[in-house]
């Protein structure tokens, strides 16, 4: 099993780390879409930034920061849960397929929510892992 968590782990995290860096980078491509969801979330926790553009980059770097540990197996309960979190705003306001009236757009952003919901499931299993102790190698006694 600690082959496939190997492999695992950086797969799951590949999605953050290249769409975190692309948010980082060009937050504005994003802020738009999610202002209405990340603003109504800034509202509601004092200490997160009023401004749709920093709250993207935020995201951004959560995406970064997370799927860097989850990747190299540090911490990867937490960085799991931190990406579960950052995941769950991140697909509402860019996959509201519900609010689409065009039928191509509609199919699009149903299709990447469900792939999120898919994703967000993974991160869940993630989180919930406890790799069992190794058993302890008997050396010297014998019983």
């Amino acid at each position: 099993m600690a082959v496939v968590r190997s492999v695992a782990r950086p797969l799951l995290a590949s999605a953050f780390l290249t769409s975190g860096v692309q948010t980082i980078q060009h937050p504005e491509m994003l802020a738009p879409v999610a202002a209405p969801v990340a603003l109504a979330i800034a509202r509601r926790v004092p200490w997160l930034p009023r401004d749709a553009r920093a709250l993207v980059r935020l995201n951004g770097a959560v995406h970064v920061g997370a799927g860097t540990l989850l990747a190299l197996g540090r911490l990867p309960r937490l960085s799991a849960l931190a990406l579960a979190a950052s995941l769950v705003p991140t697909t509402l306001a860019g996959h509201a397929y519900w609010k689409e009236t065009d039928p191509a757009k509609r199919a699009q952003h149903r299709i990447g929510f469900f792939a999120n919901a898919s994703i967000l499931g993974g991160l869940l299993i993630a989180a919930a892992d406890r790799p069992r102790r190794r058993e302890r190698t008997r050396t010297g006694a014998r019983g």
